[in-house]
């Protein structure tokens, strides 16, 4: 393993009926005035935001709405709240739903507290932002990490662009799995494919060698395959969902990345798919990843193979053959569990806009090597 720092400053309450222990721990650092914020309106159906509200109101909190934060929240969204925070003097953000209310908050956060815009500040002057408005998370729907991090993922409908910004992470989150119980079906295994996508774009950075990180992580994987087959036999499977949303947390708590160079390239290409289409994240990942998989798993044959036969339980005769026989396990099981296997499916076929996605989509270091363009864009038509 390479060496490393590591920090981790997020409170997490985790279990049924943890919502209730956090407020009251949390409370009394919130400040008077608290944005709360999240995304259409099943956090209303589902009581989740009256609960909420009570317990800030029951508290004197004067609470600032900032609704309408969509599945792939925008820059223009994110700036629109963070001119209301700054308006309504906003002590607190509280992000009630999934990564995208998540995101969209720790961009508020950061920017509320700029005089600078902060896209230009991080991709123009390559600074970041060293100070935000403090937020909390309660997390309605897993699967992202978002909760985790600083990071968020924007998309800059204006650039034609979705990526990272790094804003403000989270002081405290709330992991309470019977929050995510209205959920559609398709939601739930979407982002939990998500955090199954995020472990292997982690495993399959360097160092090559078998470590704890990689470990840790094969454990994660094998849980996250298992109670998705789980979730889709028991949907009210409580145990099921907790295990799911802790595993969301693990891929992006840091730990699983520890000493290791990651090398998300399936997630930077999905990324700049959303900006052309608003996809869904999660289907999207599913699509691409055996693709880019059978492109690049000739050059590190073991590591897949590895892949393969400690969370897959496949082999063959030879690394090479485990390898590939692994990404072959993978695409049955995202048939299995119902995700799309081709961009037809999820109604992206225009040949342009793959081109597009291909010249435009930022192109990691590659822990296993570095795509061309071209490349990119032979994975996509393959994908269709």
């Amino acid at each position: 393993m390479d060496s490393f720092v590591f920090s981790y400053p997020t409170r997490v309450y985790f279990g049924e009926g943890s919502a209730e222990k956090a407020f009251k721990a949390e409370l009394g650092q919130m400040g008077r005035k608290v944005m709360l914020a999240y995304g259409g309106g099943s956090v209303k159906r589902n009581g989740v935001y009256g609960q909420i509200k009570t317990w800030l109101s029951d508290a004197g909190k004067t609470v600032v709405d900032f609704p309408g934060i969509m599945p792939n929240p925008t820059y223009a969204k994110a700036q629109e709240g963070a001119r209301l925070a700054r308006a309504e003097h906003v002590d607190f953000i509280l992000a009630v739903g999934g990564g995208s209310v998540i995101d969209c908050c720790k961009v508020i956060s950061a920017q509320a507290m700029l005089d600078e815009d902060i896209y230009e500040m991080e991709y123009g002057a390559r600074r970041f932002p060293a100070q935000g408005i403090p937020m909390g998370a309660v997390v309605t729907a897993s699967g992202t990490g978002a909760e985790m991090n600083a990071g968020a993922v924007i998309t800059h409908e204006e650039k034609r662009w979705k990526g990272a910004i790094f804003g403000t992470a989270a002081s405290f989150a709330v992991l309470d799995p019977s929050y995510t119980l209205s959920l559609p079906m398709k939601q739930v295994i979407s982002g939990a494919f998500d955090t199954l996508s995020h472990c292997m774009e982690t495993y399959l950075g360097t160092p090559r060698e078998p470590n704890l990180s990689d470990e840790m992580n094969e454990a994660v994987m094998r849980s996250v395959i298992a109670h998705i087959r789980t979730l889709l036999r028991d949907p009210q499977n409580l145990e099921a969902r907790s295990e799911l949303m802790w595993a969301s947390a693990m891929a992006e708590n840091g730990l699983l990345k520890l000493g290791k160079t990651t090398d998300f390239q399936a997630h930077q290409i999905e990324h700049q798919l959303g900006a052309y289409t608003d996809c869904n994240h999660g289907q999207g990942l599913a699509v691409i990843h055996p693709a880019l998989y059978r492109h690049i798993c000739p050059d590190a044959p073991k590591q897949f193979a590895r892949l393969a036969r400690e969370v897959w339980h496949v082999d063959g005769e030879t690394d090479e053959a485990a390898a590939l026989a692994g990404v072959d396990a993978l695409a049955r099981f995202i048939r299995e569990i119902g995700l799309p296997t081709t961009l037809g499916e999820m109604g992206i076929t225009d040949e342009r806009t793959l081109r597009a996605v291909a010249d435009t989509c930022n192109l990691t270091a590659g822990c296993c090597r570095q795509l061309t363009r071209d490349e990119v864009f032979e994975i996509l038509k393959e994908c269709r």
